[in-house]
């Protein structure tokens, strides 16, 4: 099963066949949002798909004993299961996709976190060790506000939990150069605008228990819930 619009040219080949071609108006499925889904010159499958097949091949073989009033039933029953073919191969299109989306994400996350601070973790150091294109990876992070604000926000939390932590006296320019920031002032200017208060005033701010063991380094054995549960306490879900 196939759908092209009349709207697009159409070159290929074709072996000998048999073929059922059914023309629609547009105006018949353009005011559902399962509409949507449908793209020019793609192919349905699975069994609803199978369902449609059979019941188009019934109505070929039926044709001359149908009579004028059967017609708008039989539009309006083709058309829904058009839409329910289209619903369900999106829907299994999807998941696989989301799946994949979130494993690249879990992936690119341990490997920010393992090498938070190294002065080489660039968009071009992830993609050559994850084997991911930039195009790719610019895509899954989008949503984060890209690669390089997701890697400057894990090392500003990771330099408030140092400045929080009573017990450690470094200075704040070390603590900067530590989390990887090779500028005291971009450092402070950045941590400034995350927080709303300056990383010397980050001194007398107790850090949460949450961001302490946040910034610490992931274990390989850590799942991907307590990752998005640590998001949820910080306000920011997804």
């Amino acid at each position: 099963m196939e759908l092209r619009s009349l709207g697009h040219p159409f070159r290929g080949r074709s072996t000998e066949a048999r073929v059922l071609s059914l023309y629609l108006p547009r105006e018949l499925l353009f005011d559902v949002p399962a509409s949507s889904e449908i793209k020019n010159n793609i192919a349905l499958s699975g069994t609803y798909t199978k369902l449609l097949i059979e019941y188009l091949d019934g109505v070929e073989a039926n044709l001359s004993r149908l009579a004028a009033v059967d017609l708008p039933h039989v539009v309006q029953t083709t058309r829904d299961m058009i839409l329910t073919c289209v619903s369900a191969s999106a829907s299994n299109i999807a998941v696989p996709e989301q799946h994949s989306t979130l494993a690249l994400m879990e992936r690119v996350r341990r490997f920010v976190q393992r090498n938070l601070m190294s002065p080489d973790l660039t968009t071009d150091r992830i993609c050559r060790e994850l084997g991911v294109s930039r195009t790719r990876l610019y895509q899954v992070f989008e949503p984060d506000g890209g690669v390089h604000h997701y890697i400057q926000r894990r090392r500003l939390l990771s330099a408030h939990a140092a400045l929080s932590d009573v017990s450690n006296r470094q200075q704040i320019v070390d603590i900067a150069f530590a989390v990887g920031f090779s500028s005291a002032a971009h450092f402070s200017r950045a941590f400034s605008k995350e927080f709303g208060y300056s990383p010397r005033e980050a001194r007398n701010v107790a850090v949460p228990l949450y961001l302490g063991h946040a910034v610490a380094p992931m274990s390989e054995v850590e799942s991907a819930p307590s990752f998005n549960k640590w998001l949820k306490t910080l306000g920011h879900s997804r």
